[in-house]
């Protein structure tokens, strides 16, 4: 049955790709035909809902397979709690699918080439992502977003983990949080597989199934120093993530760790 077993899990892989890369340029096509139509307020708000949609539909497709197994409810604390900066650990290319599948207004922080890549661009323009090649024009940026009432995702390693248990931190979510004085949510994302991190052949089949399991962790006030409040925070990730085994979420703890 091995072999059986192993010729599926190649099928589910390449069904995943094949079907994220599906969802993802048919919503790219609409949204670049939208973009220059709809206003500004109207387009991002619809851009991001959307993006929601499509990633909570592609993970549902992915699990029902059996090979991935996705505990990603304590996200949906965040939804009524205003303007966030929500700071995860990053180590695989899943991480922004995860979050962004669970939160309808979120403003997510990319790589500007992303926001010319076929498969992606045209929908982070119409949800007025951000890129993060110039950290003061980011901040302000990012402030303005935040002004207007979303959150935004941003990953403070700046790409995915190298090195255990995170990267050092970049200083994009300190500046950001002190010019906007918005409180950041820390997310730990967990999980069993390497699969997409760092370096991993995007066709290398993984051992299955694959778990991963979001919990939020300290929320911070803002700051007014920056940079001691990302030398906070990048102990705070070392820390928690610096070896302890994952553990099943207590019952309200993700109330409680959402304020």
């Amino acid at each position: 049955m091995r072999p059986l077993r192993t010729v599926y899990e190649y099928l589910v892989l390449y069904f995943g790709l094949a079907l994220l890369g599906l969802v993802c340029l048919s919503w790219t096509v609409i949204a670049t035909l939208l973009h220059p139509l709809l206003p500004r307020r109207w387009g991002g708000a619809l851009g991001r809902r959307a993006i929601m949609t499509a990633f909570r539909f592609y993970l549902a497709a992915i699990s029902i397979t059996g090979t991935c197994r996705f505990d990603l409810a304590a996200l949906d604390a965040l939804r009524s709690q205003g303007p966030l900066i929500i700071a995860p650990n990053h180590p695989s290319l899943l991480d922004a699918v995860m979050v962004l599948s669970r939160l309808p207004d979120v403003v997510c922080v990319m790589k500007a080439a992303l926001l010319e890549n076929i498969f992606l661009g045209g929908g982070a323009r119409l949800a007025r992502y951000l890129h993060n090649d110039a950290l003061i024009r980011l901040i302000g940026k990012a402030t303005a977003s935040l002004r207007e009432g979303a959150q935004l995702l941003i990953f403070p390693e700046g790409t995915r983990t190298t090195r255990a248990p995170v990267n050092a931190f970049k200083g994009a979510v300190a500046g950001i949080a002190k010019r906007a004085a918005v409180p950041v949510q820390t997310v730990f994302i967990e999980t069993d597989s390497p699969f997409l991190g760092k370096g991993w052949p995007l066709f290398r089949k993984p051992a299955m199934p694959m778990h991963y399991r979001i919990r939020l962790g300290r929320r911070f006030d803002p700051p007014t120093d920056a940079q001691a409040f990302q030398r906070e925070l990048q102990r705070y990730f070392d820390d928690e993530l610096g070896g302890a085994p994952a553990r099943p979420a207590a019952p309200g703890e993700a109330k409680r760790a959402a304020g």
